[in-house]
């Protein structure tokens, strides 16, 4: 595992074409972060949401920003405001918007603006099965996943379910930025091993940046 407090510089690593690991890219800025996290669940608590068939996912979400991802019995879809208090999202913080721009731009994507944010919670046993992030109105923009917290096992493939998939470890301030020829690749996350993080407890989170549309 990495040293949380190691004063190495991030670096990249190439992931496909289109999508790279930009290593401890975010851990300057993880403990403000993640009080930002806290406060946006204070607003829009985390909740572990139904699929259309019925099925509870084991990851905990909420959202911030214009638009946040939901699923129910209707579907998968963005919707402006939170089903749960039918209020608007809370407001994207300007801290989180500035370092998912600087994320992209270092992967060759310059002009992001992310209106929705996606926050996992991630306890032991929780995954997230292959699927492609295809609910997005605007699919030329990329997409930014920074992982905070307990590593956990980042499968991305290709642009089908059976495609071949690599496995990549993703530690604490890693941030992984794909768009152009793999922006429907299909990704996922192995369950999450148990373990304790010095700022996150037993805890994983991952943040995900779209411009929904």
């Amino acid at each position: 595992m990495l040293d949380l407090f190691a004063d190495e510089a991030p670096w990249q690593e190439p992931l496909a074409p289109g999508a790279v690991i930009l290593r401890r890219f975010a851990s300057q800025e993880a403990l403000q972060t993640l009080a930002l996290i806290d406060a946006v669940s204070h607003e829009a608590p985390f909740r572990q949401m139904a699929t259309p068939g019925g099925h509870r996912m084991s990851v905990a979400m909420t959202s911030c920003g214009a638009r946040g991802w939901v699923t129910d019995a209707q579907g998968y879809r963005y919707a402006s405001r939170d089903p749960q208090s039918q209020r608007p999202w809370p407001e994207m913080p300007g801290v989180l918007l500035q370092m998912a721009q600087r994320a992209a731009g270092e992967a060759g994507y310059s002009g992001f603006t992310p209106d929705a944010c996606l926050i996992n919670r991630y306890e032991p046993g929780a995954k997230m099965s292959l699927h492609q992030d295809k609910d997005e109105q605007n699919l030329g923009a990329p997409i930014v996943s920074v992982s905070l917290g307990l590593p956990a096992l980042f499968l991305f493939g290709g642009p089908t379910r059976t495609s071949p998939t690599k496995r990549c470890l993703l530690e604490h301030g890693d941030v992984v930025v794909w768009g152009g020829p793999s922006r429907l690749f299909y990704h996922g996350i192995l369950p999450l091993k148990p373990g304790n993080h010095p700022l996150t407890g037993e805890f994983r989170y991952n943040l995900t940046f779209r411009d929904a549309g």
